[in-house]
């Protein structure tokens, strides 16, 4: 049988100002990164559902990177503080359900730090490939199901 080297699957919600535009930039001013990375765009990442990450887990996603507008630059005002402060609620459900928070990395990125941007990427890539592959999908589907159809 073949040996085949482990590639991780990362998915990136980011927030369209900032992040967005600074992955733009890396592209643009043609720096290399890893091509892991699907970029999922929101107005703001205080608008992120952090269920979404659940749900990222559960279709697959060996990792996740949540980047938004450094604190004090965010074009809502205070949506980047809003996310901070869901994440470090959210940390604790991940706990509970048994999710290595190591595998979700948190960061600001603006949208004139495309270099930036690319050392996230490569650095969360392989971080993710240190821990390998991510295999309790379906525990993390269960959950995700669970509470979609109470609400």
């Amino acid at each position: 049988m073949e040996n085949k080297i482990f590639e991780p699957k990362i998915v990136a919600f980011v927030c369209n100002w900032c992040t967005y535009a600074g992955a733009d930039l890396t592209g643009t001013s043609r720096i290399k990164y890893a091509p892991n990375v699907k970029i999922v765009r929101f107005p703001c990442t205080g608008r992120i559902d952090f269920m979404l990450l659940l749900k990222a887990f559960g279709e697959g996603a060996d990792g996740i990177i949540v980047s938004g507008c450094h604190p004090n630059d965010c074009h809502y005002t205070s949506g980047n503080f809003h996310a901070r402060r869901r994440w470090i609620s959210f940390r604790s459900l991940l706990d509970f359900l048994g999710i290595d928070t190591g595998r979700i990395t948190f960061s600001w990125v603006s949208a004139a730090e495309g270099a930036k941007w690319a050392a996230l990427v490569n650095d969360t890539v392989s971080r993710i490939k240190e821990l390998g592959p991510y295999t309790d999908y379906e525990k993390v589907a269960r959950y995700y199901e669970e509470e979609v159809n109470h609400e």
